[in-house]
């Protein structure tokens, strides 16, 4: 670590060096004579009774460290860098603005094998070669084995007798056997062709209509930096315009990264990229295994390949010649990252951008009030797209109100005859319910016990199919019991209805139509997804049953009935996002309806129809929602209207929790940082989770600026509380979940 009086040190380069630990700043070491590091390469060094993986950020003819502090390198892994300049100036800033140790922000970019093995696995295609003795071979071939004469001379007749294995594949597709006896032999062994560039090959689209084309003409009007708000309605064709605009990238030799929220929304993205640039376009995510995701990141940062689809963290994946971000359903909570290191992708991306000096687009059907907000402002450029692609009329949206309405499984008797009538005319209905599982929730009616969570401050929810109590905060599970735990009574019952039991009771109501269940636990299998969409556009009429994964991107043109059967959760709640998250939550479910020829119709339950915000947005729109939410927000002085950063910090014990925050307030009253306002501490929401007791101190200021000197000044300050001790605490920038 850095002391306090400069020495020269002769003869000697030095490297300072990113951990991936939680520990705010850089580490010099000795980079011995026979040894060379670049920055971005990564290197091999004692830490503390470790040897640990780091990332060279800066090579130095001296150092603040006294010569008897400094270790040596151990080993140089990289013979050239993995991150550039830019990358590592890029990370840096990021750990800055987030407030979190450079080094695990820097992990962040690596792929999981390079933060753990030393051998990048470097993009290369595994071939067949001959051997010295092959090639002899080869000229007088086995008489008595056909089959390996046949490959020998196919190998022969290759380039340098080499071939990838694959075309070898393709030619002799029964080699397999001649090919093992070949290699006993002795007269073929592995070997590794050079990793070629992808092909691109640009294949023209639908004629745009009158929107698109002037939000593409808008886009190709930049060459340099500038934030695109594309606030195009459900089946406006924003695809389509990202399409144009990563085509036109590609012929510049740009590169182009296109971000989405959520695995789920990549198969059918990549898809249609993939048939319209070619196959220059790769994917990220984190269904990928660990070796996949390495090719695929090494084959980007070469420019091998370039255009990466990717969630959230792919935002920071080295790119050449960047020349377009897009960021997909730019609204979404997820691209927010809520563990560890909180950072925000689509901010990250505009930055990016910036730095980068290529355009960016943010695109979504409901825009978040914070680019909204940047788009009234001016800062961002604001391209509507009003009408649906292909002439499809938006859906007809009405409110259902379901006080005094007998239920059946969640679902009113209007609701139902229009789910049969849809049927009866072989269309497609989708009924939208966020909640997994079987019953939020089991109770004895004997003695009131509940299914609690024993960790949390929530309830297990029953799953059926496995008969499993499951808290979806923090994973514990347990059987369910046969008795109440209480009073061993057998009277247990679910309440409240999830997923489950509505695909359950419709399968019995609807006998002979197709069902298709699409939530956490119905896709949890590689591929399960896909297959039960392709299920789902093979049928004619066919119900579809599901969470939020239905509300974002797809396309589902048969369905002409969505119904919505629970949001008034979302009306009341301490989180002041709720309503936004409602709203937009309700207007991507809607827009799945009506995409194709025939006309839509979504019928949302309710028992608040006159909840004023609920009507505007149903009345009007989302449009005229975000404008009275954005009043709301400014007469309240709450974000897009001021900015946070939250410290969060749990314990066993509760007084731990408390006695950490309260240090932590003293310290920032301390720095006296006019305009930041310190509320708390105060127990969080829900206050115990996975049997963790936790307590918030939210910083509020109505500029950027001072909230940031402020952290700059007290949160090194916080790691050397005493109280830090028995905790574990974050600082979150820009929080989007108070809970």
């Amino acid at each position: 670590m850095a002391a306090k009086r400069l020495i020269a040190h002769t003869n000697t380069p030095f490297v300072r060096v990113a951990v991936a630990a939680p520990l705010h700043g850089l580490f010099d070491y000795r980079l011995p004579p026979r040894l060379s590091a670049r920055v971005g390469c990564r290197v091999r060094v004692p830490f503390g009774r470790r040897r640990v993986i780091a990332v060279v950020v800066e090579s130095m003819l001296d150092s603040d460290c006294r010569d008897d502090q400094l270790k040596a390198v151990d080993a140089v892994l990289d013979a050239a860098p993995l991150l550039s300049a830019g990358d590592i100036d890029f990370l840096r800033w990021v750990a800055a603005y987030y407030h979190h140790p450079v080094g695990e922000v820097v992990a962040t970019a690596l792929p999981l094998r390079l933060r753990k093995s030393e051998q990048a696995l470097l993009p290369g295609e595994p071939a067949w070669r001959l051997t010295d003795s092959g090639l002899q071979a080869a000229v007088s071939p086995p008489t008595r084995a056909p089959r390996q004469a046949e490959l020998l001379a196919w190998l022969h007749a290759q380039p340098k007798h080499v071939a990838a294995a694959g075309a070898l594949r393709a030619a002799l597709p029964d080699a397999a056997p001649a090919l093992r006896n070949l290699r006993t032999r002795g007269w073929v062994e592995h070997s590794e062709l050079a990793a070629c560039a992808d092909a691109i090959a640009v294949v023209d689209g639908p004629e745009l209509h009158e929107e698109q084309a002037r939000a593409l003409a808008a886009l190709r009007d930049d060459d340099g930096f500038c934030v695109t708000l594309l606030d195009g309605v459900t089946g406006s064709g924003k695809t389509e315009v990202y399409l144009r605009a990563a085509a036109d990238a590609l012929a510049r030799g740009r590169s182009v990264l296109i971000l989405v929220p959520e695995i789920s929304l990549t198969p059918q993205l990549y898809r249609r990229f993939r048939e319209r640039l070619g196959e220059t376009v790769r994917v990220l995510h984190s269904a990928m295994s660990d070796g996949e995701r390495e090719q695929v990141w090494h084959r980007v940062r070469l420019g091998l390949s370039r255009v990466l689809l990717g969630t959230r963290s792919a935002v920071f994946t080295p790119m050449p010649d960047l020349g377009l971000i897009v960021v997909d359903e730019e609204h979404d909570a997820s691209y927010k990252q809520t563990e560890g290191f909180r950072y925000s992708a689509r901010d990250m991306a505009v930055v990016r951008a910036q730095r980068a000096g290529c355009p960016v687009v943010l695109g979504s059907a409901t825009p978040s009030l914070e680019s909204l907000r940047h788009a009234l402002d001016g800062r961002y450029r604001h391209q509507p797209l009003h009408q649906r692609a292909g002439g499809a009329q938006r859906p007809r949206v009405a409110l259902l109100d379901i006080r005094d309405q007998p239920l059946q499984r969640g679902i009113s008797d209007p609701l139902m005859a229009r789910v049969s009538e849809a049927l009866a005319r072989d269309e497609q209905v989708m009924l939208f319910l966020n909640r997994r599982g079987y019953a939020p929730v089991v109770s004895c009616f004997s003695c009131g016990w509940l299914s609690d969570c024993p960790r949390c401050d929530a309830r297990q929810t029953l799953h059926r199919g496995s008969g499993m109590l499951w808290c979806h905060h923090c994973g514990a599970q347990r059987r369910l019991p046969t008795v109440c735990p209480e009073c061993g009574g057998a009277d247990l019952h679910p309440l409240g209805q999830g997923t489950e039991q509505l695909e359950a009771f419709l399968a019995e109501r609807f006998a002979d139509v197709p069902l298709i269940r699409i939530d956490r636990d119905a896709t949890a299998r590689k591929g399960s997804l896909e297959r039960q969409l392709e299920r789902l556009h093979a049928a004619d009429a066919a119900l579809l049953v599901g969470t939020q994964m239905l509300a974002k991107g797809h396309h589902f043109p048969r369905v002409t009935l969505v119904g919505v059967l629970d949001v008034d959760g979302g009306l009341f709640s301490a989180d002041f996002r709720a309503t936004e998250r409602m709203a937009q939550l309700l207007v991507q479910v809607a827009g799945r309806a009506g995409r194709g020829e025939r006309p839509g119709q979504v019928w949302i339950q309710t028992r608040y129809p006159d909840n004023p915000l609920l009507r505007t947005l149903v009345r009007d729109g989302y449009a005229a929602f975000a404008r009275e939410a954005l009043a709301e927000r400014a007469a309240a002085a709450m974000p897009p209207y001021s900015h946070q950063a939250l410290l969060r910090a749990d314990a066993t014990d509760m007084k731990h929790a408390e006695a950490f925050v309260e240090a932590a307030v003293h310290a920032a009253r301390a720095q006296a940082v006019r305009g930041v306002e310190l509320w708390g501490p105060v127990p969080a929401p829900m206050t115990r989770r996975a049997g963790r007791h936790r307590v918030h101190l939210l910083l509020q200021a109505p500029q950027r600026e001072p909230l940031h000197r402020l952290l700059r000044g007290v949160v090194p300050q916080f790691a050397a509380l005493p109280q830090a001790r028995r905790v574990r605490w974050s600082v979150d920038v820009d929080p989007v979940d108070l809970y």
